[in-house]
């Protein structure tokens, strides 16, 4: 790397000037006629940027525009930060509605996430939330299919209740969190010796997967209260390396998903002391949350930024440093960068068909599904599990085994197997601004929610 471009500051430093100089969140549906305008002003600190996109994204907001800079002005250093975010819901529409507003100016502000030290609140982390009486697994491996369905089998086996799941893929990788509860208690699992079993039989599952892949092992673990599942997943997938191997290049991938390769270029300013990375790609919903969280994972800081959407197509800029002030100087570091970013645009990347099964829930409801979808021949590129009162949501990204789209036959052939004993639904996802939209749920005191994991675990468990 380059030579470093800002100095060493004391941690009490930061706690300082946020005692001094607390965040500021307005929400103004008056200055622009087509979307509504967030407006945050913040101390200057390692990953502020990540935790006000978060905000947004967890509520399922579309970023039309963004501009960030520091109160310095472009290319000039300060210690706060500005943003600028022109927002829109699912519908294309502005945030009309009293209690997300009133949510993201307190969320925002001075007595929300943003202002959470490591030191003063530690239940506060960036992007944390509580999950309850649940334990969480984490599970990343080779993918093959029909992994998901041995999976859920375990856990069906041993008695386990998964209230809210979410698996991505991606590279022939699969990670997975998974909240459960035990199915007599409903409380977390506290019997060391049950988890030992399910993580001996998860890790045998697994370690299957991993014969042709020496180097990259397959791997569990437990917790007990507070993770980001979205932020989760991309940190499981950066340690796992899934950006190795071609990633986005590959001609197999390409040919399933053409639309998405992104195209990204990291070039040096180096008077001004920045390395500018550009994201050039399809728009979608979270794009930004998934750079800026890719970003703030591999430490780097980002000083300005500015992010627009014409039609179909999303331009990202950024204007970074790494958290020790030096920028890019290697072309290694550069390549390491793209192949990252590359990796996280197109985790969340889901085209064809989504199942969306919904039923009364019940221990190794997840376990049956999941077998059918296997019994079909269908392959789960991902997935999203959650838990609203008694019902049970089930929302599945489809192929068949060797990644193709799925014959519309095995559709209706699994309609019948299964629609008399629950809501069935079939969409195609479109490949189209924002193809990546969640499914709606309506719970009450919210106008919408997500039957995956942006702010679904806080409320559906509250």
């Amino acid at each position: 790397m380059a030579n470093a471009y800002w100095p060493y500051f004391d941690p009490e430093y930061e706690s300082l000037s946020l005692r001094i100089n607390p965040p500021r969140a307005s929400v103004d549906n008056s200055s622009c006629p087509e979307c509504t305008v967030v407006k945050v002003d913040s101390v200057n600190k390692p990953g502020i940027l990540l935790e006000v996109v978060q905000v947004l994204s967890d509520l399922d907001l579309i970023i039309t525009k963004a501009y960030i800079s520091s109160d310095g002005g472009w290319f000039m250093d300060g210690d706060i930060l500005y943003f600028l975010f022109h927002v829109i819901d699912q519908q294309g529409k502005k945030i009309t509605d009293g209690k997300t507003i009133d949510y993201i100016e307190k969320a925002l502000g001075p007595k929300g996430h943003i202002t959470a030290g490591a030191k003063t609140w530690p239940s506060k982390q960036v992007g944390v939330h509580s999950v309850g009486d649940h334990t969480a697994i984490e599970l990343i491996g080779r993918d093959r299919p029909g992994l998901l369905s041995e999976i859920s089998a375990v856990l069906a086996n041993l008695r386990f209740n998964v209230a809210a799941a979410e698996v991505w893929t991606h590279n022939r990788r699969i990670a997975c969190v998974l909240y459960v509860n035990d199915d007599t208690t409903c409380r977390a699992v506290g019997d060391q010796t049950r988890l030992s079993l399910m993580e001996e039989q998860l890790k045998n599952i697994l370690r299957g997967c991993d014969d042709e892949d020496s180097e990259k092992v397959a791997r569990t673990s437990f917790s007990m209260g507070f993770t980001h599942v979205d932020r989760r997943l991309h940190q499981m997938f950066f340690a796992d390396r899934d950006y190795e191997g071609g990633g986005v290049t590959t001609a197999d991938q390409v040919d399933h998903t053409p639309s998405f390769k992104p195209e990204i270029t990291v070039e040096r300013l180096e008077d001004k002391g920045y390395s500018v990375v550009n994201v050039k790609c399809r728009d979608r919903a979270k794009l930004m949350f998934d750079i800026v969280c890719t970003l703030t994972d591999m430490q780097y800081v980002v000083f300005h930024a500015a992010i627009s959407s014409d039609g179909p197509h999303a331009s990202q800029e950024y204007y970074i440093r790494h958290m020790d002030g030096c920028i890019l100087d290697t072309e290694g570091e550069k390549e390491r960068v793209i192949k990252c970013l590359e990796a996280a645009i197109r985790r969340r990347v889901s085209e064809g068909l989504s199942l969306e099964l919904c039923a009364k829930d019940r221990v190794g409801l997840l376990s049956e599904v999941t077998r059918i979808l296997r019994e079909n021949g269908l392959s789960v590129t991902r997935a999203g599990v959650s838990t609203v009162g008694e019902q049970a949501v089930n929302v599945f990204y489809v192929r068949d085994a060797s990644g193709n789209p799925v014959d519309m036959k095995t559709i209706e052939a699994l309609r019948k197997e299964i629609g008399h004993t629950m809501l069935f639904n079939v969409k195609k996802v479109p490949a189209s601004r924002n193809a990546y939209k969640e499914p709606e749920a309506s719970i009450a005191g919210w106008p919408k929610t997500s039957f995956f994991f942006g702010n679904l675990f806080e409320r559906f468990l509250a």
